[in-house]
């Protein structure tokens, strides 16, 4: 084997040699793992969807609400087998939390309640912020936001003067997450308010 002279050139011919193949090594490694990476977050939603959802039969296509100065937010309404509207759930986000931003999914019923929710993506402090996976359906103190209705109750935390306890020692993430709650029920709302105006079906209570 014939051994290379040490001089710049040639170092800089085996750093090029070795960027190369470590960068076509990641690509590979990319394209091997990002479908079942997709695959993996389309199971995580669609089980959230059930999870968070009344009793149903059918599933509507996805529909995208748009909310002015907010963002988009995708919607799944949900029917029994004689086509009866049942509840929404809403694929909500917040960009205000500790870790940059929250996704979450969130279920009402035909009249608005929160039947449950799902966080699908966080990137909050471990034993802190990531404690709103469950803190937020815990039946202690003021934490359950199950069957609260975003336009009767203010889903905002104690401190702020709202009626939800949140998460200790992390502020920042129950704020972020409270808000992308009340983001979803604007979603749903406005939806319901369209539908209504079109179908004469019965508008989500606003009082």
């Amino acid at each position: 084997m014939v051994k290379l002279e040490s001089s710049f050139k040639n170092m800089a011919l085996v750093l090029t040699g070795i960027s190369l193949f470590a960068g076509g090594l990641l690509a590979s490694v990319y394209t091997v793992t990002k479908e079942p990476i997709e695959a993996a977050k389309v199971a995580k939603q669609q089980n959230a969807i059930k999870e968070v959802l009344p009793a149903f039969d059918t599933l509507a296509e996805a529909d995208t609400v748009s909310l002015d100065g907010i963002g988009d937010f995708v919607l799944y309404r949900a029917y029994t087998g004689s086509d009866q509207f049942v509840g929404a759930a809403v694929e909500s986000f917040s960009n205000s939390a500790f870790g940059g931003s929250i996704k979450i999914m969130v279920g009402f019923d035909a009249q608005g309640n929160i039947v449950d929710y799902s966080v699908l993506e966080q990137k909050e402090t471990p034993g802190l912020g990531t404690k709103m996976v469950d803190w937020f359906k815990t039946d202690k103190g003021a934490q359950n936001i199950k069957g609260k209705n975003p336009a009767v109750n203010n889903l905002t935390v104690t401190k702020d003067g709202g009626e939800v306890d949140a998460i200790t020692a992390a502020t920042i993430s129950s704020r972020a997450f409270l808000e992308a709650v009340r983001n979803a029920y604007a979603a749903y709302a406005d939806d319901a308010a369209a539908i209504d105006s079109q179908s004469g079906a019965t508008a989500v209570a606003n009082d």
